[in-house]
């Protein structure tokens, strides 16, 4: 089912919504949230709470692309769910390996203050994004927001996962040098 028909059955209130939803990008958001949440039960829930976030968000909203509105759900909802997790246990885990790996780019935002630079971090990475090139774009991407391994990324592109580690590497430097010339307290 087109993305259009699906967004039409949430307008109009309709339970098939959620099925097509789950059929069409289920094994996508659940592949986001276990990366993320780390436990199957813990994305499946996640997953879940994507449509019921979805079902909430339209109307009034009409997302375009779909995949991408229900990609964000799940991802945000998953970080919750591992922050949730981590406050409790403090445990290890995929996330703390990617967050660490960043940690050295990006501000905290602990304050109100720190939310506005965030927002203004965010218009920063967003633009650095769009001036690379779609390959180097892809891997960033994959790493950092759909959380896949060296690994994966080294197979999906056809590289040994030493050269997926530097240009990793390469590109957070970039990513630092084009926050700080930006005025970002990194």
């Amino acid at each position: 089912m087109e993305d259009e028909a699906i967004i039409d059955l949430y307008w109009q209130r309709d339970e098939e919504a959620l099925r097509q939803s789950d059929k069409k990008y289920g094994a996508f958001c659940r592949q986001i949230a276990l990366r993320i949440v780390g436990i199957l039960e813990d994305a499946e829930e996640c997953v879940n709470d994507t449509w019921l976030r979805a079902w909430e968000a339209m109307p009034p909203s009409r997302p375009c692309p779909l995949r991408a509105f229900l990609g964000r759900i799940t991802r945000n909802l998953s970080l919750d769910r591992y922050r949730a997790g981590r406050a409790q246990k403090r445990g290890g885990g995929t996330m703390d390996v990617l967050l660490e790996e960043l940690t050295h780019c990006l501000p905290s935002t602990e304050s109100v203050e720190g939310q506005y630079d965030a927002n203004e971090t965010a218009a920063v990475i967003n633009r650095f994004l769009a001036e690379l090139p779609p390959e180097k774009r892809q891997m960033f991407l994959r790493r950092y927001w759909f959380g896949d391994s060296v690994e994966e990324i080294a197979g999906r592109f056809a590289m040994r996962p030493g050269t997926v580690k530097s240009s990793l590497h390469r590109l957070r430097q970039r990513l630092r040098e084009t926050l700080e010339k930006e005025g970002v307290a990194v």
